[in-house]
């Protein structure tokens, strides 16, 4: 939060034009920064008019909470107006969100999105912003969360008139989140007397609502504990259930003698992982623990709200980044689920982070302090990028500093490429990711494993399982360029080009362009078939036929595997990474590439010398004909 005061004292400042300097200040102050001018602009033409209107309405006492920071999160909410309800007595809030908008138009295929002359993109309906801020204020600030009724959002659109912006009240459903124009500012006015009381002051409401408690609501817990739960068709099995009891242990341990534990679980692919965080966070919930999951993967995370909140807009809320908690009190959590924890960073502040944060903290650490019981589920050769350093040694290291006992679980049997043991030997043996050099295939009847001779063959298989209803995706090294992405409309840039074949990368973004999915959707829509996904887009996740490209950055020469940094167009891979972290990388990016089917692999690469050498590994060859029950998939 930027500043708070009375509705009278705001509106005083805002006339001597010392609330404008204050908020400058305050903001450089805690983001290293100084704003924008859009942003002072939005201040100086926004607030003047709110604090008018509660002044106007007789509420100057009410309390004025300027950029109101979310709990658990980098947002804000632009204001949020604290006072005492005038018929129950109780504390009362509304949340608004103010625009200078004159007018808008909803979004033809989603009302919930609007499309402003300002703004090239389509924009969230402010109605809809509001609404969700006030939910998740609900959801996890202690002082609302057992009484939602106090807490209510408006949009006021003070620029616009009713003609201007009527198209966006299709969405407007109840008193969670309404609009006003400055055309009916008359009856915003009255809006703001219902629900907050011009005969009492709001500092003791204000300070109830920054004192409450970042932790997610019972009735959220509720929710979560049969959404996620109750889904899951899953039946843990060995050492997945050891991993789910001991961290369920753990976590009644910590209740009952109020202390810390770390467990990690380690696997490879396919070993249940995700599985087992999904339905721990699950039991969590049904056991009134407070728990969120967490991960560093922003198309994994995506996918999870999807698919653990899809009937539960709220249940969302639950699956966060591991940079969500810098400013999040100790042990605010029962527990914290870090998934794909691999992909933890040195530090959790990027270039957004304002110059208070920079601390140098390290991520870890943060990970650590949050909860009661922290769970990290890992897989060490996952690791793709400078500076993720989620390892074990890591993780017990920085237990250690704090005396934190830390239990270590691990995974062996999988259930990814078909539940193939000797497929995922091979594909690290092959990598040189353990010792002992390269193996000859020896086809077992869970996991396929085909070499192509060109691009075009491994397509055309490919598109042949397709039609034979599996699910398939085709993924290679970071070794050509990634074009910015088209308008709409414009079919998308072949930037992965092999001899006379050219197929785009997956986008990067999160809306559809030319019937290509979203980043975060591609290795789930069935759409995604048609783009080539990066080891960003297809980490986490599984399809039925995987087909693997390895590029010019890893070759075969003589009798070992060379890696050429220079091949790869992979940003990250910058000169203050040393030769040995790149060669480190490039192998287990492959290694992820190479373990995301589920039924079978087919790899080319575009090395002739590295294909001669697959071939001699690999003695099948892909049936160019789609298979039919009398005639086999594969052929010698």
């Amino acid at each position: 939060m930027l500043f708070r005061a009375s509705a009278k004292t705001v509106a005083v400042m805002a006339l001597d034009g010392s609330l404008f300097l204050h908020l400058t200040d305050q903001f450089a102050h805690m983001h290293g920064y100084r704003p924008g001018a859009s942003e002072v602009r939005s201040w100086e033409r926004s607030l003047p008019v709110l604090a008018a209107a509660l002044n106007d309405a007789g509420l100057g006492d009410v309390e004025v909470m300027l950029e109101y920071a979310l709990p658990l999160n980098s947002k804000r909410a632009d204001v949020v107006l604290a006072g005492v309800h005038p018929v129950t007595g109780e504390p009362s809030y509304v949340v608004v969100e103010l625009k200078q908008w004159s007018q808008a138009l909803p979004n033809e295929d989603d009302p919930t999105l609007c499309h402003v002359d300002a703004y090239a993109h389509p924009v969230l309906n402010p109605i809809e912003q509001v609404q969700r801020y006030r939910d998740y204020l609900v959801n996890f600030n202690g002082a609302v969360a057992e009484h939602g009724e106090r807490i209510q959002g408006v949009a006021f659109l003070h620029n616009a008139t009713e003609f201007g912006v009527a198209g966006l009240r299709e969405i407007e459903r109840d008193a969670r989140g309404l609009l006003f124009t400055g055309e009916r500012r008359g009856a915003f006015l009255d809006y703001l007397r219902s629900k907050l009381s011009d005969k009492r002051p709001g500092a003791r409401a204000a300070d109830e609502l920054l004192a409450g408690a970042t932790v997610p609501s019972k009735q959220l817990m509720s929710v979560a504990a049969e959404e996620v739960r109750e889904r899951q068709q899953f039946v843990l099995l060995d050492e997945q259930q050891v991993a789910y009891r001991m961290v369920l242990n753990a976590v009644e341990r910590a209740k009952r003698a109020d202390h810390k534990e770390v467990v990690i679980v380690t696997g490879g692919p396919g070993t249940g992982k995700s599985v087992i965080a999904l339905q721990l966070l699950g039991e969590l919930y049904r056991r009134g623990v407070a728990a969120v999951h967490a991960t560093g993967s922003q198309s994994f995370t995506k996918t999870m709200r999807k698919v653990a909140g899809s009937r539960k807009r709220e249940v969302q809320d639950l699956f966060k980044y591991f940079n969500s908690f810098m400013t999040t009190e100790k042990n605010a959590l029962g527990a914290l689920i870090c998934d794909e924890a691999h992909r933890i960073r040195e530090t959790s502040a990027n270039r957004y982070t304002r110059a208070a944060l920079r601390t140098g903290r390290a991520q870890i650490d943060e990970l650590i302090d949050v909860a009661h019981v922290p769970v990290f589920f890992l897989d060490e050769h996952q690791v793709v990028r400078p500076g993720e350093m989620g390892t074990v040694g890591e993780i017990r290291e920085a237990a250690a500093r704090r005396g934190i006992d830390c239990h270590v679980v691990p995974l062996e049997s999988q259930f990814r490429c078909g539940g193939s043991d000797a497929y995922l030997r091979w594909v690290v043996r092959l990598l040189g990711l353990e010792p002992g050099g390269p193996v000859v295939w020896e086809p077992d009847d869970r996991m396929q494993l085909l070499v192509a001779d060109s691009p075009e063959e491994l397509e055309a298989f490919l598109d042949a399982r397709r039609a034979e209803k599996y699910g398939a995706r085709m993924s290679a090294g970071y070794c050509w360029r990634w074009s910015p992405e088209p308008k709409p409309g414009d079919p998308l840039p072949p930037d992965v080009v092999i001899g006379g074949w050219a197929r785009p990368w997956n986008l990067r973004g999160d809306r559809s362009v030319s019937g290509a999915p979203p980043s975060a959707l591609w290795a789930t829509d069935p759409a995604g078939f048609g783009q080539i996904g990066c080891v960003y887009t297809a980490q986490g996740f599984e399809y039925d036929w995987s087909g693997v490209i390895i590029g010019p950055d890893l070759v075969w020469r003589g009798d070992h595997w060379i890696t050429d940094r220079t091949a790869s167009k992979d940003p990250v891979f910058k000169k203050s990474v040393s030769d040995t972290d790149v060669d480190r990388l490039i192998r287990n990016t492959y290694k992820v590439l190479l373990t995301r089917g589920m039924v079978g692999t087919i790899v080319y690469s575009t090395d002739p010398e590295t294909r001669e050498k697959l071939r001699e590994l690999v003695a099948v060859r892909p049936e160019p004909r789609p298979a039919t029950n009398e005639e086999p998939l594969l052929r010698r």
